[in-house]
């Protein structure tokens, strides 16, 4: 999948925008800066943005032409990134470290995305927070973006199982219109979900 990325990563625009995505921008402004971790953040965007808030962030994908543009965006924007070059099977963070989690469009195989939520529980402080979006099988109908493996997409009882353990802050279906870069624009089917760490 590495080869998959640095491939859509190479070009010189970034194909999923500069801006933060809304849902992500929208939780965290209403939040006191901390410590934040994003998986597979790509190009940065969301990365860059929390950081651009005075979040310490922690960011990884699997991505090298990612990262690389991640950095070009945090230098622009004159803010610094924790990123590093890691795959979601194997990464791991210290425990009671980060006050967000945040998976924004992380699609992964089942088995990863299992594993990854139950180490995300592990890594959030008490009282720290999930937040996530991400296409939910609806989106096979839609051409706005997301795998069109329905095995990578999640539905409303896949996030409570996941995250049984924590206090359900948010948990919405909800069809949006994306304006996202060239791979996410238009309609689309997602799910979002904020958990709270007890």
């Amino acid at each position: 999948m590495s080869s998959f990325w640095n491939e859509r990563y190479s070009s010189e625009e970034y194909v999923y925008g500069e801006e933060p995505n809304v849902f992500f921008a929208e939780q965290i402004d209403r939040m006191k800066a901390g410590t934040i971790i994003l998986p597979c953040d790509g190009e940065g965007r969301n990365g860059v943005y929390a950081a651009s808030k005075g979040w310490v962030v922690n960011a990884f994908d699997m991505s090298v032409e990612g990262r690389n543009k991640a950095l070009q965006l945090a230098n622009k924007q004159k803010v610094n990134l924790n990123y590093i070059i890691e795959d979601a099977s194997i990464i791991d963070y210290q425990e009671n470290s980060a006050d967000v989690v945040a998976f924004i469009f992380s699609h992964l195989p089942a088995p990863v995305r299992k594993q990854i939520h139950a180490k995300a529980i592990t890594w959030l402080k008490p009282g720290g927070r999930i937040i996530l979006e991400v296409f939910n099988p609806l989106q096979l109908h839609n051409n706005s973006g997301g795998p069109k493996d329905i095995s990578m997409l999640c539905t409303e009882e896949i996030l409570l199982e996941d995250f049984a353990i924590l206090d359900i802050e948010l948990l919405m279906k909800v069809q949006t219109e994306l304006n996202e870069g060239k791979y996410h624009e238009g309609k689309a089917d997602v799910i979002r979900f904020v958990g709270v760490k007890k």
